[in-house]
């Protein structure tokens, strides 16, 4: 593991691959961490890709470097970590393989800094054009039901007091059972110990629904440019599990008119919300045929 320092983090992040690879962003999603990868990575090795997979904001090592920066959890935040991280290590045009919230981070990034970013692979999350938010279906809402626990001050404080089980009740219901074993899911909850890890979750979700949570104004600027993207330009593959039972495949349905730069979906029968665990073999296959199709012009 490997950690450098932007202007308000040390990111903690795990790198492998060749030196002299193609570079890859592998931005792990909620509630997960960088070891979810562990079953493609070796495959973008090999396939000559350098990955760089970085404990997002409130997650494992990460932490913040004042105690008085906002514990902001927006998807907008994350995206701006990534492109930091990026410029620490001196990446000038990078692909994106992101989960979940890594894939909002995707999708943001390549909204903002399009220049910057060859291709982008999301999993598990639709894109939402403008960055925004609305309110569900009654059926969406249901599947909802943490976001809404968590905009209960009594919610956010069980979650506070024990994110592991909270964090094993959207891994034990999001996908078919029988995916993951103990060790698995141990291995990623050492993340969901940091104790900004139940901080940046309830700010994530109040945020979405609630006036008043906590927000840092630098974003401000990329918040007004985000809001006015409605199309992406960036060459983009979306995978998605058709049992994915927290966002399922109507989310992601119709959705080609937002990329300009070319959109393809790709849905895996029998899998749910975390792809690249439960099914890496395919998840892999697909990511290396999509970025073999974009590779030119990655700088590091």
């Amino acid at each position: 593991m490997k950690t450098t320092r932007t202007d308000l983090l040390e990111i903690a992040f795990e790198e492998g691959g060749p030196d002299n690879g193609r570079p890859v962003l592998l931005l792990h999603g909620w509630p997960d961490a960088p070891c979810g990868w562990n079953g493609i990575a070796p495959q973008l090795h090999a396939g000559g890709w350098r990955t760089i997979a970085p404990y997002l904001r409130g997650s494992g090592p990460t932490r913040f470097l004042s105690d008085q920066t906002p514990r902001v959890g927006a998807g907008l935040a994350i995206a701006q970590d990534a492109v930091d991280l990026a410029d620490r290590l001196a990446l000038d045009r990078f692909a994106i393989v992101g989960h979940d919230w890594g894939a909002r981070a995707a999708y943001t990034v390549a909204a903002l800094f399009p220049e910057r970013v060859t291709s982008i692979t999301a999993l598990a999350l639709a894109y939402q054009p403008k960055g925004l938010f609305t309110i569900p279906s009654f059926d969406q809402a249901r599947r909802f039901w943490y976001q809404w626990f968590l905009c209960t001050d009594g919610g956010a404080a069980k979650v506070q007091a024990n994110p592991v089980e909270f964090a094993r009740i959207q891994w034990e219901t999001w996908s078919p059972p029988g995916w993951f074993n103990a060790i698995e899911f141990a291995k990623a909850a050492e993340s969901f110990s940091n104790p900004d890890w139940a901080l940046i979750t309830r700010n994530a979700y109040r945020s979405r629904w609630r006036e008043g949570e906590a927000w840092d104004s630098r974003y401000d600027p990329l918040q007004r440019r985000l809001h006015e993207v409605e199309a992406i330009s960036t060459p983009t593959l979306m995978i998605q599990g058709a049992s994915d039972y927290c966002d399922p495949p109507s989310l992601s349905e119709g959705l080609e008119r937002h990329f300009r730069g070319g959109y393809e979906r790709v849905l895996l029968d029998a899998v749910g919300h975390f792809p690249h665990r439960e099914a890496p073999a395919a998840v892999a296959t697909a990511i290396l045929r999509h970025l073999g199709s974009r590779d030119q012009g990655c700088d590091t």
